[in-house]
């Protein structure tokens, strides 16, 4: 047996750095910037108004008040997008939309609001100190420096920024293309009618689902039969055109174990990794792609993915924070784990306002088959390799889905 540390740094260092392409802004949604990226406009590009109104110069207005209005003949009308600003002259003002340019000579904008809202002439019932709702130039980001930083991951406001200092391309890490095959005699896809001794297939639904979520490319191929020679030749012609293979089923110690029969001798190391569920692992290259066999039970594949598939692939696509969130918190029951293995438990997380830790009760038994449970879980509770009985009241830790 090798312990789960060990095997999570041996399928992060398989799947590896994805290399750096560069993309359109619409296709970086999530993934993870690559290089710096350097501002080659200041934001905002030049002074503008902040609000509609009347740019006018500060000290005509200096003594307006609601008895004693400041009146100005209105000279021109500037609306976001101008872009040949009259300058302004002494004794005057320029009717001015949110976003258009500060004219020349003006150094104040008055709102509307406390106006008359005059186009020929204007009444202005307050006085407006320097610099008052003016955006001034590269008060957002300066040109020249940098804007976003490598290794930031690109959600709408990184990618509006982006597009605001003017790209529309940017260099990330490429998202893998990933295949997920699904294997077992017993496998049958819904709606098709069980027979007795068969089960619908999910396990490649819950793989390509959680794959997605981190920004793969993902296809599938579901409940190929336990032959070694259909297995081969399903999954071998595929190879070529992805970065990944992710299997699940077939690894342990059975005598019907087609993933384990297939790739034993063909670069996949095959081991029992020290944990509950999820034992039977595997990883390896076969024909130099890289290669993930997880175990066959439902609850062990979702298990098996947060362990060592989610961190492995967030790192190789830049991601500095690939873990799960951990917490300590105060069991509601007792919970038993064999010696000499990290148990993974469903569990249910709460924690309360005022409350210095939360508290997790489990969510069904240890068994690897009960899937229904997952579905009402939160979290998972780790109990350590140490670990054969946790009381209750006792603190555990907690890994928050």
């Amino acid at each position: 047996m090798i312990s789960v540390d060990e095997h999570r740094s041996a399928v992060t260092e398989l799947v590896g750095t994805r290399p750096a392409v560069e993309l359109p802004l619409a296709d970086c949604a999530g993934l993870v910037l690559a290089k710096d990226v350097h501002a080659g406009v200041s934001l905002p590009p030049f002074d503008n108004s902040a609000m509609d109104g009347y740019a006018v110069r500060s000290v005509d207005v200096a003594h307006a008040s609601e008895d004693e209005p400041a009146e100005l003949p209105v000279s021109e009308d500037i609306p976001a997008g101008r872009t040949d600003i009259p300058t302004l002259l002494p004794g005057t003002a320029h009717r001015i939309m949110t976003g258009a340019p500060m004219p020349e000579g003006a150094d104040t904008v008055v709102i509307v609001e406390r106006t008359d809202g005059g186009t020929d002439t204007v009444r202005i019932f307050t006085d407006a100190a320097p610099g008052a709702h003016v955006r001034r130039t590269g008060e957002d980001v300066a040109v020249g420096t940098v804007a976003l930083k490598a290794g930031t991951v690109l959600g709408p406001a990184q990618l509006g920024l982006a597009s605001a200092v003017g790209l529309d391309r940017l260099t990330v890490h490429a998202p893998p293309r990933v295949l997920v095959v699904s294997t077992g005699t017993e496998l049958v896809l819904p709606p098709r009618k069980l027979r007795h001794g068969q089960i619908y297939e999910s396990n490649s639904v819950m793989l390509v689902a959680a794959l997605r979520a981190l920004g793969c490319e993902v296809e599938s191929v579901r409940s190929v039969a336990d032959d070694v020679d259909t297995f081969r030749a399903t999954i071998e012609p595929r190879l070529e055109g992805v970065d990944l293979v992710v299997t699940s089923g077939g690894v342990s110690a059975g005598a019907y174990e087609v993933v384990k029969d297939a790739l034993t001798g063909a670069g996949i190391t095959f081991t029992k990794v020290a944990m509950q569920p999820g034992g039977p692992q595997g990883c390896g290259r076969w024909n130099g792609v890289p290669v993930v066999t997880l175990p066959g039970n439902p609850v062990s594949v979702l298990v098996s993915f947060e362990a060592f598939l989610r961190p492995a692939i967030l790192s190789s696509l830049g991601h500095t924070g690939v873990d799960r969130r951990h917490v300590r918190a105060r069991l509601l029951e007792t919970l038993e784990s064999p010696k000499g293995k990290r148990q993974f438990r469903r569990g249910y997380y709460t924690h309360s306002e005022g409350q210095v830790t939360g508290v997790v009760g489990p969510r069904g038994g240890p068994g690897s088959h009960l899937l229904a449970a997952f579905t009402q879980a939160n979290c998972l509770i780790v109990l350590g390799e140490d670990v054969t009985e946790a009381p209750e009241g006792s603190e555990v830790d907690v890994l928050l889905l």
